[in-house]
Parts: structure tokens; sequence; C-alpha cells
């Protein structure tokens, strides 16, 4: 960081330099406050090591596998700040996801396919640049349901569909007003002219009221592929129990197209302060009338070891209906696809998150 040299004025008395007084007492707070906001100038190296043993049966038989990122994706990154005073800070973080069963990227030639922007805080809110997680992610986990849609669990996540990350967006944040807040983000296309420029939107509403939590979010993408969707929901906070409802729909995204709406509840007791075992269902309706739906009941434990030491373990039981073709996953693992249209897939999982 560099520094600007300052110059009091000076009196000069029976020879010897002194300072005035007035400029003493400026020279003090200037130095003061220069060594603070260069002790508030950080980079902060992290990361979550997440690797899970999956013994999934997808119709035909029991199938064993080693994971990554079931949980809570593998990731190791760098997080900037930088304090300009009144409130301001320059912001960055640069995250890489990587598989911590083999050490490869998650996304081959992407050193930072998680998070790559730098953005700027103010009592106004935040703004950021670049690739970043979408708005719809953020309440998606954690938020909507017991499993923290992770794990072959969360029926959440494996019956719904949002978009997780987000390139060339534009992001801002506000700042908590009475309990609610906002985050609109708008992503630019590389090229073409569909959707007047915009590769998408997606915008999030929050309010949080001591035990009481609302979010509802929306995406809309443009181009191939386009993928429409909405989630929201609400948990409630009763002593050790915290409860959850929440409710998804979407259209587009690719092929297949998923056009299916449905509701999540699942409830998450803490036995103790390190304990905790969540239950939940989650049903998904097929909305293009060939009837295949999809429902899912779950369960999981989790165990603080230490302050960065976590313990998990899930299961899934996941129904299929007609010719559906849904399956057990987890954040970043693909699931094994089922034996045949409509099989009924059946997993457990147990795993370890490192967290420095």
């Amino acid at each position: 960081m560099s520094r600007r040299r300052l110059v009091p004025s000076v009196g000069r008395l029976g020879g010897l330099v002194r300072l005035a007084p007035r400029a003493s007492a400026v020279l003090t707070v200037l130095a003061a406050h220069a060594m603070n906001a260069h002790a508030q100038s950080s980079v902060t190296l992290y990361g979550v090591f997440d690797t899970s043993i999956e013994i999934t049966n997808p119709g035909a038989g029991w199938v064993e596998r080693m994971d990554s990122g079931a949980y809570r994706g593998s990731r190791v990154g760098l997080r900037g700040v930088e304090d300009l005073g009144d409130g301001v800070q320059i912001l960055f973080d640069l995250e890489n996801g990587f598989g911590s069963t083999d050490g490869t990227f998650s996304v081959a030639d992407t050193i930072f396919n998680r998070q790559a922007w730098i953005g700027i805080a103010s009592p106004l809110g935040t703004i950021r640049v670049g690739r970043q997680y979408s708005p719809i992610y953020i309440p998606f986990k954690g938020q909507l349901d017991a499993f923290g849609a992770g794990t072959i669990a969360s029926g959440l996540n494996n019956l719904s569909k949002i978009t997780p990350y987000e390139s060339d967006a534009i992001t801002w944040l506000s700042p908590d007003i009475y309990g609610f807040s906002v985050t609109l983000m708008a992503s630019l296309r590389d090229g073409g002219t569909a959707g007047n420029g915009l590769g998408g939107s997606i915008e999030t509403f929050t309010y949080r009221n001591g035990p009481l939590e609302l979010s509802y979010a929306h995406q809309q993408q443009n181009g191939d592929g386009a993928l429409r969707a909405n989630l929201g929901g609400v948990s409630y906070q009763f002593g050790p129990v915290t409860g959850f409802l929440s409710f998804f729909n979407g259209y587009g995204g690719g092929t297949p197209l998923y056009d299916d709406d449905g509701l999540s509840v699942s409830a998450r007791y803490a036995i103790s302060a390190r304990f905790r075992a969540s239950l939940g269902y989650t049903y998904a309706r097929d909305l293009t009338g060939e009837g295949n739906d999809a429902d899912q009941f779950s369960a999981a434990c989790e165990y603080d070891l230490s302050k960065t030491v976590l313990l998990y373990a899930s299961a899934g039981w996941l129904r299929n209906r007609g010719d559906g073709e849904f399956t057990l996953r987890g954040v970043n693992v693909t699931g094994l696809p089922p034996s045949w249209p409509g099989a009924t897939v059946r997993g457990l999982q147990f795993g370890v998150i490192e967290r420095f």
C-alpha cells in the first residue's frame, strides 16, 4: 500500500525545530487513520474439502463410488477487501472448484469457475461485476430446506432446476432495511441481440425477523436453452427445531425440457450444539401432461467434529412416475441415471467437510 509523506508546519525556537500544536494534532490523527486503513486491507485464502462415499441403487443394483462436493462444493479461493473509509470498501473474490477425489478442475480449462468478480461496498449496498453466484442460488443454499440443498437427501435440489452461477454479470445487493433485503442481477451476452443484449436477469427478495425468514427468487434467461424459474419459501425456528416449506417451478433449461413445479417440506432438529438431524419430503409435478411426476423421502444427520470439520450422513428414496428420469445427486455431483425410465432410485451417503 502506497503511503504519502505528511509534512507539518513548523516553528523555530531556540535553534530547535518544534511542531506547531495544531499541526501535531492533525498529524497524529492522520497517522492513526492511515494505520487503521492499512490494518483493514487484507487478502484471505480460504477453501472447502468435501469428500463422501455414496452407495446408490438406480434400479438395477447397488453402485459404490466416491464423490466430491456432495454437500458443499470443494473449492479454494482468494477473497480481498480494501477499506477506503466512510463505509466504502473495494472487494474481490476469485474461487475455483475442484474435485477432492482426483484433484481436477470442476470445469476444464477454467481456473475460477465459481467466482471471479470485483466490487464496491457502501452504505447504499454492494455492486459486483464478473462471474458470481446467482441470487437465486443464495436462498437455495441453507434457507429453503433442512438439507442445505445439498447431498442426495435434498429433494429440493434433486427435483428443481435453477442456474447456480452467472458470467458477465452485474449485481446490486441492497443494505438490510428493517429485515428486508433485495438482490438484483443482470448478465450481459457475449454476442447476439436476443433479450436486448441481456443474457438474463435474476431477482431475490428476503425478509428476516427473529426466527422467521421469507425468501422469493425469480430468474429469466434468454437465448438457446433459456431457463425460467421461480423459487421461494419460509422457515421458522421453534427452539431446537427449524421447519422449512418451499415451492419451485421452472421451464426450459435445454434438453430434456424441464417443465415442472413442486413443493418441499422439511425439518431440522438440533439434538445438541454439535449434532443435528433432518427429515423431509419433496414432490414434483410434470406440467407437460405426460405424467412424469416424482417424489422423494429424505433423512440426514450432521455432526460438528470441530470448528472446521463436519461429518454428515444422508439418505434418499426417489420415486419416478411414468417415464420420469430424476435421480439422486449432490451440489457438484452428477447423479447416476435411473436404470430405466420411471425407475426408483435409492441411496446412502457418508461424508466429511474440512474448511479453512
